[in-house]
């Protein structure tokens, strides 16, 4: 059943609601659920977050096996790879809705900053996560920079050829939101 982007960011919005207020019901995580998705995924969204341990999509949202498509970068960087991943979870899977979401004291953010300031260097394939991080992140103030790397990979999403035509189309919505360290919540950006 086809739902559209407004509904599954409200059922998104509704299981962060009780991951923060401590009500969480762990919602398709028995037997019966994993039975049901042997024979195919059916998420209600997909989710480009940071690969830092304490935001996890899937328990900051409230949410159970086969509910999401999650991909994982540090600091939410996109590169093809990240970009098939969610093209796939439009085109194939039929996903109306990509979340970008961010969070406070992003790790990646702050070393990009120190990188880009030249008080740090990084080596190796760490330099193309220091290289992924949004412009706008690395020239706003420090205290904005994490709501300023969420939407700015939110629009590097947007504009990426095929999700920009789904975007055209009707059929995708992306938003970029924040999630607290201290409180829980996820806050829609846009």
């Amino acid at each position: 059943m086809a739902i559209t982007p407004e509904i599954a960011w409200a059922e998104l919005a509704a299981g962060n609601e009780r991951f923060a207020t401590g009500t969480a019901t762990h919602p398709h995580a028995d037997a019966a659920r994993l039975a049901e998705v042997v024979a195919g995924q059916h998420p209600r969204a997909a989710v480009l977050g940071c690969a830092d341990s304490r935001v996890p999509a899937e328990l900051v949202l409230d949410q159970g096996v086969g509910d999401l498509f999650v991909v994982r970068t540090a600091g939410m960087v996109v590169d093809d790879v990240a970009l098939g991943s969610l093209q796939f979870a439009v085109e194939a899977l039929g996903v109306p809705l990509v979340v970008v979401l961010g969070h406070e004291s992003c790790g990646a953010v702050r070393a990009a900053r120190a990188v880009a300031a030249g008080s740090a260097t990084v080596s190796g394939p760490l330099r193309a996560v220091a290289a992924g991080v949004a412009p706008e992140a690395l020239s706003t103030p420090e205290e904005d920079a994490d709501e300023a790397q969420a939407r700015g990979i939110a629009a590097r999403v947007r504009a990426a050829s095929p999700l920009a035509e789904a975007i055209a189309e009707g059929r995708l919505l992306v938003v970029a939101a924040l999630y607290s360290l201290s409180t829980g919540e996820v806050r829609r950006l846009d």
